[in-house]
């Protein structure tokens, strides 16, 4: 699994011109999930992300979490994070799950946040998305566990 995580004054994601999910301050999470995740995997990426501190107290300080700041959380499915460039110019997406499989366990994190109490917003597993945003900072972190 792959998340790029972005703090966000605010974010949407678009299909077909289209908001189907739309946030405030928080966080833009892009989900790659790999061929080896489970819901155990997805479970402590879930965990360790919302308890990232990477918002700022009232001393200018990144010490607080998406819950200490009530932020929200937008997700979408991206499986190009898992690309391999390292060989040629074309990339690989051999160690992406299997899109049935990375459905599942994308849909599966959502639901790990909608049954949060943090307000969860998502964009369509595999649907032509446009993602907008603006990033705070800027502010993006690329978590690999």
């Amino acid at each position: 699994m792959k998340l790029v995580i972005q703090r966000v004054n605010y974010a949407d994601v678009k299909i077909d011109g289209k908001e189907v999910g739309k946030i405030n301050k928080g966080l833009l999470v892009l989900v790659g999930v790999a061929a080896d995740d489970d819901e155990k995997v997805v479970e402590k990426y879930f965990n360790k992300l919302v308890k990232l501190r990477i918002f700022e107290d009232e001393n200018g300080k990144t010490n607080l979490s998406l819950r200490d700041v009530g932020g929200e959380l937008l997700l979408v499915s991206q499986f190009t994070l898992l690309a391999n460039c390292k060989e040629g110019n074309r990339p690989s997406f051999i160690g992406a799950g299997s899109p049935d499989e990375a459905k599942r366990l994308y849909e599966y994190m959502v639901d790990l946040g909608k049954k949060s109490d943090i307000h969860t917003e998502c964009g369509v597993f595999g649907a032509d998305m446009k993602v907008s945003l603006e990033n705070d900072g800027p502010f993006t972190i690329v978590l690999e566990l």
